[in-house]
């Protein structure tokens, strides 16, 4: 008879915990409003288990929603351009990640990111952000769906390839139209633009004419490594929709 007890006292406390979980957990929901194809990928951290296998199609007009446990963290980003075999093998013209439709790592550069750190319980705040910090391929937004605090919009509904510099512009190698916009950082390598070395600091890496271009463009998005004050976006006990290709914040 103990034992039966003891069997279905830890039942019930898996039930409770498993129920808590449920309830816990939080929705990102990943909508394509661009008029092409776009495979976005996915990347965990703290060793977490990758959402949505880590990539797959999104079709124009289609959405899906992955559910992320608390305290999760990592980042998505959109892949342009792509062709892969039934293997699941293939290249993307932007974004890609290793050659593989479900991303084991993160995408080349330069790719538009939204980033999360997701808090352990909801009366505490998330923290979320879409960066260009590694360059510009596609629109993308950040919008909190319920939630309390400021829940700010984050996000680039501009289509910065239409206005990207010649010496950052990513060519099509068949078209030889603007596919993507890289950052100073890896254009050029240098450390006023990457924020190292004598500029690793908030005090000595400032804005440059690049960064100042990304950021007219798309003001609550990051623009460079320091960008905090006006990019990083907090909300409490919210879900999120991931837009690519976003007409505006709403």
């Amino acid at each position: 008879m103990a034992t039966t007890i003891t069997s279905c006292c830890s039942l019930l406390l898996f039930l409770f915990s498993l129920g808590s979980y449920i309830t816990n957990a939080m929705v990102f929901t990943l909508e394509n409003r661009c008029s092409y194809m776009v495979w976005p990928g996915t990347l965990s951290g703290n060793g977490a288990a990758a959402l949505g296998d880590g990539g797959f199609a999104l079709p124009p007009g289609s959405s899906l929603q992955l559910q992320a446990p608390p305290t999760w963290s990592g980042r998505f980003w959109g892949r342009t351009g792509c062709t892969f075999d039934a293997s699941g093998n293939g290249t993307c013209a932007t974004g890609d990640c290793y050659g593989r439709l479900k991303c084991t790592g993160g995408g080349a550069p330069p790719v538009s990111l939204a980033e999360f750190t997701i808090a352990p319980n909801p009366s505490q705040m998330d923290f979320y952000d879409v960066s260009l910090v590694d360059g510009y391929n596609v629109g993308l937004g950040v919008k909190a769906l319920g939630g309390s605090g400021n829940c700010q919009y984050a996000g680039c509904h501009a289509d910065l390839n239409a206005n990207c510099p010649p010496e950052l512009r990513v060519l099509d190698s068949v078209s030889g139209s603007t596919v993507a916009c890289k950052s100073a950082c890896a254009a050029f390598n240098a450390p006023e633009f990457c924020c190292t070395g004598d500029h690793s600091t908030p005090q000595t890496c400032s804005p440059t004419q690049y960064s100042a271009l990304f950021k007219n463009a798309c003001p609550s998005a990051y623009s460079y490594a320091y960008d905090d004050a006006s990019s990083t976006c907090t909300c409490s006990g919210s879900d999120y929709l991931i837009t690519f290709c976003p007409t505006g914040s709403t």
